[in-house]
């Protein structure tokens, strides 16, 4: 079970790495910050890809800040409930697919499976690299598994 601290209701840094406090959810906190980051990609998906791009770019390069901060403060690396590095993994997935509700959804899936089952070398970034950049890199590299499977999806629908 997945026990959140206190200080991501007071601390701003905290309230954005656990995902606008999605993380908090007791069980599949994970599940629920990706679910969390969908209504985002929604508004961001009628942005020009330029755009959607450097919001990515940027959306990464802050997570490694608030997920280092974040881990180094509760002393514990990558929480459970440190879930900004899902927001940014299924953002990526979501990269260039037009919005629908059955895009998003499968966006959904998609990338959990990547960020569940890790596969090389998500597995061994996950494993070996530490702190923010860490946090973020495995989860950004399960979204690059999960977008060239929705661009394939997509090329053959």
């Amino acid at each position: 079970m997945n026990r959140a601290p206190a200080s991501i209701w007071r601390r701003p840094v905290h309230f954005l790495a656990f995902g606008l406090g999605s993380g908090a959810a007791p069980f599949a906190p994970g599940t629920f910050g990706t679910l969390a980051a969908i209504p985002f990609y929604w508004l961001m998906s009628t942005l020009p890809l330029g755009i959607y791009l450097a919001i990515l770019a940027v959306a990464t390069i802050i997570g490694i800040y608030l997920c280092d901060r974040t881990s180094k403060d509760l002393g514990v690396h990558d929480h459970s409930g440190i879930v900004w590095d899902e927001f940014v993994g299924y953002w990526l997935t979501m990269a260039a697919v037009p919005f629908s509700w059955q895009s998003a959804l499968w966006g959904f899936v998609i990338f959990r499976v990547f960020d569940v089952i890790k596969p090389w070398p998500v597995r061994t970034v996950d494993r070996r690299v530490a702190g923010g950049f860490g946090i973020m890199a495995d989860d950004v590299l399960a979204g690059v598994y999960a977008w060239s499977v929705m661009h394939v999806w997509l090329w053959l629908h």
